[in-house]
């Protein structure tokens, strides 16, 4: 029974990675062509896949094997591949191709995918493969370039189809026809004043369901987001969530229309935001399982010595009671729990704030039901912990004053982490700290202090 088991869900595993083109029997089959040196072996297997599957490739050779799959792939290497690339890899992959190499791959790319990998790379390596490129793509790039880090401006694609709005529907189709240039992905077509201003979009949906007469202006849409080149890449993503946008134009200071970004490209930047946040939590950020020792290091070394600064300080909070502790043992026993429990409730209510203030769901109007709705769970939750933990406390030490002592305190601190649970991301952001990399250091010194110091006070207090 269990060896059919096993081997039904072998099966089922096999069945799923056919689905794609990037199976175990491939990776097996490219690193022995690597090991045996057969070039043209390896193009076979290579060249098929999708550019996602062969960076997924890339990343699962070691070091030397990647630098053998470079030397062999040469010209069959896709170009979309170094957009699909982790950063580290990326770098890598480029040194192992060249700057000339590695500059006609990225002419071959949208604008948009070219800056994502020339911004990647350090100023050396960026020069050198910038001044490889034909000077009109070189300057396509640098003019991304110049825009502000993280900005609309480097997320967007140059190349944007574009018609007149007395242009008819025949006109405009003929046009695309005869253009050998046009973007890989695009979903409209901004119409434009002479001045580049943007007057409205046509769907390619709604222009191929007209006929050939039927002028631009007469089907065209107003476009309500238009979005300056300037905005912050993770407002470009709000911006598209709220308003499921699939591409939205992109203007200058001066209104005219410089580009477009696609939902392509915001979606990187909701995984990119969606990850920094939540390794920013954990105090693990700008690392990866490809980074070395030393990085990892210097990643963590410093969250961890914040949380050893709120550690001491919650053990100032015992040392105090260190009398109390000493007569009544039971208390030793019990306190964990409290504070446990405590930044348990309060990193829930953490992780729900951070994620309304990166969602832009918290405003002046909402701000307030949502301090009272934590306020209110912190509080629901305490009372049933409280008994939950009285009781407990009770059974194991047989001491009503005990029991009641942990039930007030626990009702207390599961309060307290509702309440700064909330306060804390909203005081960060308004004094423009990330809450995300900041709010947990606060929240556990918060409810450790306040659990100690409530739990062993009141037990001072009444029991001694």
């Amino acid at each position: 029974m269990d060896d059919q088991y096993i081997s039904g869900t072998r099966d089922n595993g096999d069945q799923l990675s056919s689905l794609y083109g990037m199976t175990p029997k491939v990776e097996a089959a490219v690193i022995v062509a690597l090991a045996d040196g057969h070039t043209r072996r390896v193009r076979a297997l290579v060249s098929p896949l999708h550019p996602a599957d062969q960076a997924d490739l890339i990343g699962r050779l070691n070091t030397p094997q990647r630098s053998r799959l470079m030397k062999m792939l040469g010209p069959v290497l896709d170009p979309d591949t170094l957009t699909y690339l982790e950063e580290d890899l990326l770098e890598e992959t480029l040194a192992a191709i060249g700057a000339e190499t590695a500059a006609r791959a990225i002419v071959e790319m949208d604008s948009d995918d070219a800056i994502d990998i020339i911004e990647e790379l350090d100023d050396e390596e960026r020069d050198s493969i910038l001044a490889s490129m034909p000077a009109a793509e070189r300057l396509i790039v640098e003019e991304g370039l110049s825009y502000p880090e993280d900005s609309a401006g480097r997320m967007m694609q140059r190349e944007v189809v574009v018609a007149p709005a007395h242009w008819t529907v025949g006109q405009t189709i003929d046009f695309m026809r005869g253009q050998d240039d046009l973007p890989e992905e695009y979903y409209s077509i901004m119409i434009i004043d002479p001045a580049r201003r943007v007057l409205g979009q046509v769907r390619l949906s709604r222009l191929l369901g007209k006929q050939r007469p039927v002028r631009l202006s007469e089907i065209m849409e107003t476009v309500a987001q238009q979005i300056p080149a300037t905005m912050d890449q993770e407002e470009v993503a709000i911006l598209f969530r709220r308003y499921a946008l699939v591409s939205a134009a992109v203007i200058d200071d001066q209104g005219r229309l410089v580009g477009m970004i696609t939902v392509d490209d915001v979606v990187d930047v909701i995984d990119e935001e969606a990850e920094e946040d939540l390794m920013a939590l954990a105090g693990v950020s700008d690392v990866s399982i490809r980074s070395t020792l030393m990085e990892t290091l210097q990643a963590r070394l410093s969250w961890l010595m914040v949380n050893l600064l709120t550690a001491v300080a919650a053990s100032i909070v015992i040392g105090l009671f260190e009398d109390t502790i000493q007569r009544i043992v039971a208390l030793a026993v019990l306190m964990p729990i409290v504070a446990s429990m405590g930044g348990n409730a309060g990193t829930q209510t953490v992780t729900v704030a951070v994620r309304a203030l990166a969602l832009r769901q918290l405003s002046r109007a909402t701000i307030m039901g949502f301090v009272l709705r934590e306020l209110s769970v912190g509080f629901i939750n305490g009372l049933i912990f409280a008994i939950t933990a009285g009781l407990v406390s009770y059974f194991w030490f047989g001491d009503m004053s005990l029991a009641l002592v942990m039930a007030v305190a626990m009702l207390a601190n599961l309060v307290i982490a509702g309440v700064s649970g909330t306060a804390i991301p909203l005081t960060l952001t308004r004094f423009g700290v990330d809450p995300a990399v900041a709010s947990s250091v606060f929240i556990t010194t918060v409810t450790d202090v306040v659990g100690f110091m409530t739990f062993l006070g009141l037990a001072a207090y009444f029991l001694l």
